[in-house]
């Protein structure tokens, strides 16, 4: 009787688990495998929540024209600089003026011993009066024998003689004046006289000191006019021409200042793919300075509607630009090539890669996705992915 009962308790345990199973198997058999994924996939495309972008987020693409930009750089020099030279070997017995004295053109600046120049003027000057002494001798000699030679008492050849003697005397006058010139030239251009007006830069040598011919005393800057010396490539040169507006940003000046470009070297320096212009600067009131570092801008114009994003859109990874674009509610990472930036219009050309009615995310946000589902509305939403921080957004690849 029990071992019936054994028997009896085992077969009803192996039905109900056999009819347990045919109700398991039938309930897995019904759920479809895309539901499967969704509840063994957290975030899966099924239950995906599409991302908000407001119009300002998200806008399409502008055609304008963008004017190029050529920028060079260099530091401030005044073209009207004159330097002072002794003319004369000696002693500098003064100089008068002080490194920023203001000077004027014809002012004496200093006075060089010239003891010899004088001597020589004096030697100079005494030798003219001996010849034109012998000159007066020989115009009297030679007018008498023209007379004698007239009533035959001299030959002619005597004549000749006297006329040989009396050219002689005035050539000697001659050179006697040049040499005296000479020597009162010297004489005054030793002295020490402002070429120009300006004010003094820089002074060589102090009094007492003995100086040369030709070596340096005082440096004169005339600043009412100075000149921003830079280099362009010569990619860039064909675009410029002499009298073009330029705009100068300078090193302790808070608002730019106008110049014009002055001049354009005639070829490339040696050695490099550089050309030489120069920039003028008026400077009335000489509030600048030689010296100060400057910023040019020439500003090319440009009639060419172009096809532009926010320079804020592009991204670049692995060496390639790329921008975010919301298409058929998908958003869509564009490979793209750029050519010329408006950084005051915050405005970027885009050459290949993106059509002109694609809306284009105009900042970077973080953790986007290919292929995720966005769309463009009114009003941002919980949704709305956030910008990323400015710090970060420069130097972000997603």
């Amino acid at each position: 009787m029990r071992k019936r009962w054994v028997v009896g308790l085992a077969v009803v345990a192996v039905a109900i688990g056999a009819g347990v199973a045919i109700k398991v198997g039938k309930g897995a058999s019904a759920v479809p495998a895309s539901d499967a994924m969704a509840a063994n996939v957290p975030g899966a495309k099924a239950d995906e929540a599409a991302l908000d972008f407001t119009p300002a987020e998200a806008a399409r693409p502008v055609s304008l024209a963008l004017p190029q930009v050529v920028e060079f750089s260099g530091a401030l020099v005044a073209p009207n600089t004159a330097m002072v030279r002794a003319k004369a070997t000696g002693t500098l017995l003064t100089l008068a003026v002080q490194e920023g004295q203001r000077v004027k053109a014809g002012d004496l600046l200093g006075r060089i011993d010239v003891s010899d120049l004088a001597s020589h003027v004096a030697e100079r000057g005494a030798n003219l009066a001996a010849v034109r002494t012998t000159l007066a001798q020989a115009q009297r000699t030679h007018d008498s024998n023209v007379g004698l030679a007239d009533d035959k008492f001299i030959s002619p050849l005597a004549l000749d003689n006297s006329k040989s003697q009396l050219d002689s005397a005035k050539a000697q006058v001659a050179a006697a004046e040049a040499a005296l010139a000479s020597a009162q030239v010297a004489l005054r251009d030793a002295s020490l006289v402002a070429p120009i007006s300006g004010i003094v830069s820089k002074r060589y040598v102090v009094a007492g000191e003995k100086v040369t011919a030709e070596q340096q005393v005082v440096t004169i800057v005339d600043l009412h006019l100075l000149e921003l010396a830079g280099t362009v490539g010569t990619q860039d040169v064909a675009r410029l021409a002499a009298g073009m507006p330029v705009t100068l940003r300078i090193e302790g000046v808070d608002k730019p200042l106008a110049g014009k470009l002055a001049r354009i070297a005639p070829a490339a320096e040696a050695g490099t793919r550089s050309i030489g212009v120069a920039v003028q600067l008026p400077n009335p009131d000489e509030t600048l300075r030689a010296g100060q570092y400057a910023v040019a801008q020439v500003q090319i114009g440009d009639a060419t509607p172009r096809l532009t994003v926010p320079i804020g859109a592009i991204s670049s990874a692995s060496g390639q630009e790329y921008v975010w674009t919301v298409e058929q509610g998908k958003l869509l990472r564009r490979t793209v090539t750029t050519g010329r930036r408006d950084p005051v219009r915050d405005r970027a050309e885009v050459l290949e890669g993106l059509s002109g009615d694609v809306p284009v995310l105009g900042a970077r946000f973080d953790n986007l996705r290919e292929g995720a589902k966005a769309r463009i509305v009114a009003v941002a939403t919980a949704a709305t992915p956030k910008p990323l921080p400015p710090a970060i957004a420069t130097t972000s690849t997603h």
